[in-house]
């Protein structure tokens, strides 16, 4: 990649600079373009657990694979400095049990971030659809209604061996991923938006 300096008109730049742009940052200048880059404030949250508190909602339904994401999620916490004590676990019969139970934990502003973790497997019915469809929807409006963030950590399927390829065996555990985004995600809520 080159570093371009772009050229424009006289008529352009003042242009640029009398008239502000709903898309343009207030901060924009005929300067920014003479340099060739808006230098823009970036907030990426750290992968530092120390001092945060989690809940896990996770399902016992499909048992042998939700235990391997539950693991994968306590295992990326401790890796990133979560200390037991500041980890709380909420088991649910089923995933369409989760979203209440993930609403009701960040109701209590006890956590800085709610980890959700199930299967879902298709199978024969249009049942998966349903219930893939409202985790996902229950999911979101709980991080939505309470701010608090809400990890969407539910492996939905076609089939069995692909649920257990995302549960830790080929590619990777979607337990251990949703729980280090619900890390980055704590800290960029504490650090960009002043929570905590």
């Amino acid at each position: 990649m080159t570093n371009e300096i772009w050229t424009f008109p006289p008529t352009t730049l003042a242009c640029l600079d009398s008239t502000r742009s709903p898309i343009l940052p207030a901060n924009f200048t005929s300067e920014s373009i003479a340099t060739g880059f808006v230098q823009p404030i970036t907030h990426q949250g750290a992968l530092n657990g120390k001092g945060f508190r989690f809940a896990i909602v996770a399902s016992r339904w499909n048992e042998l694979l939700t235990s391997r994401l539950l693991d994968g999620a306590l295992d990326a916490l401790e890796r990133l400095g979560v200390k037991d004590k500041s980890v709380t676990v909420y088991r649910v019969p089923g995933a369409f049990e989760i979203p209440l139970a993930a609403l009701k934990s960040a109701q209590t502003k006890k956590f800085d971030a709610v980890i959700c973790l199930g299967t879902i497997i298709r199978g024969q019915t249009p049942h998966f659809e349903y219930i893939a469809g409202e985790v996902a929807r229950g999911i979101t409006q709980a991080g939505m209604q309470t701010g608090v963030p809400v990890v969407f950590g539910v492996v939905t399927a076609d089939t069995l061996e692909q649920a257990m390829d995302r549960a830790g065996v080929k590619l990777g555990n979607k337990g251990f991923e949703a729980a280090t985004a619900a890390v980055e995600l704590a800290n960029l809520y504490r650090e960009g938006f002043g929570k905590g």
